[in-house]
């Protein structure tokens, strides 16, 4: 089999699978918020509430179903891509509560994501160029200590130092209250603003910006920081690099144009899944910073027991996941002739 065709039926085969996937994700989230503890019907009505109206809001929700009931009437719905309605939104479906939440996560993820590929292939080049020098040790070092810090409590001290001690940022949010947002566009406060000519706007959303994504950004640098210093490391260790060394060609050169090509390869996997896995997992920076975002709406809905809401943003996330494990996997098939199915 050529590996054209070869490459053809693995997509077709991850593009089957992707379902499957949903599936099982989708079912797994269904009884676990089932198997907790929490009535979402308390949390609306309050523990004080007559049981009568209890067991209407159950009826109303169908709550008072079996489980096994629910979820065949769920499947039903994500058939139809219905996500649901909130309990806790009034009435709010789930679909708009994407909407209306998700672009403040985007423009807080595509930000950090920025941060992240700069300064981790940064460092990370400037590590594997001078192997065992200072600035090699420091990167190791930075890596580590940027991989393993948890994010909470770095947010909390980076907070600490430049919005409480030092007053360079805002503490939170996402945009002050006393001036009128940007003209809703694209959602993005930043590109709204620009599309708008709201310059104002702009540098105030971008101020507001910049201590939640460069928090969420230099942590996640370190991943991108190891994984460039490893394969750059290898490939100036490579047979044509000494060839190229030989030719007399310069060593900067030689960096740049043969090296560094290569070594950037395994990045572009882990830059798709982290992206996707920021969209999803971002809950600990907005809850940190009161970043108004989906993940910080998440953790809302979770504290509420709102079940349709957090079962759609679940199975949303899921969805962004499964398709960008795909596409990274056709980008990686293209972009590197060694890889074979």
């Amino acid at each position: 089999m050529s590996r054209s065709k070869a490459l053809q039926y693995y997509i077709i085969t991850r593009l089957l699978l992707a379902p499957l996937m949903l599936l099982t994700v989708t079912t797994v989230v269904f009884l676990l918020l089932r198997a907790t503890p929490g009535d979402p019907v308390d949390a609306i009505l309050g523990g004080r509430a007559p049981e009568s109206a209890k067991e209407e809001l159950r009826k109303q929700l169908g709550l008072n179903l079996p489980v096994w009931l629910q979820y065949l009437n769920y499947m039903g719905q994500l058939l139809r891509l219905d996500l649901g309605t909130s309990i806790a939104s009034r009435g709010q479906s789930v679909w708009e509560v994407i909407g209306q939440y998700f672009p403040a996560t985007v423009e807080l993820a595509v930000c950090s994501m920025a941060i992240a590929l700069v300064v981790g292939i940064g460092i990370g080049i400037l590590s594997a160029s001078r192997p065992g020098s200072s600035l090699d040790v420091g990167g190791r070092l930075f890596g580590i200590i940027t991989y393993s810090l948890p994010m909470f409590w770095a947010g909390m001290i980076l907070q600490l130092i430049f919005a409480v001690q030092l007053n360079w940022f805002p503490l939170g949010t996402r945009f002050p209250t006393t001036m009128p947002a940007p003209q809703a566009i694209t959602g993005l406060y930043t590109i709204d603003s620009v599309l708008t000519a709201n310059f104002s706007q702009f540098f105030t959303a971008l101020h507001y910006l910049a201590l939640p994504s460069i928090t969420l950004g230099v942590l996640l640098s370190g991943i991108f920081e190891r994984i460039v210093r490893v394969n750059l490391k290898q490939t100036l260790q490579a047979d044509y690099v000494e060839a190229a060394r030989a030719r007399g060609i310069p060593e900067r050169n030689i960096l740049f144009s043969h090296a560094l090509k290569n070594a950037l390869i395994p990045v572009i996997t882990v830059m798709g899944l982290t992206f996707a896995s920021l969209l999803g997992g971002a809950i600990l920076t907005e809850v940190t910073f009161s970043w108004p975002g989906l993940a910080n709406k998440l953790y809302d809905a979770i504290n509420a027991r709102d079940y349709p809401l957090v079962q759609g943003v679940l199975v949303f996330f899921a969805g962004i996941v499964v398709i960008a494990s795909i596409v990274i996997d056709i980008i990686n098939a293209y972009v590197d002739p060694r890889i074979k199915y």
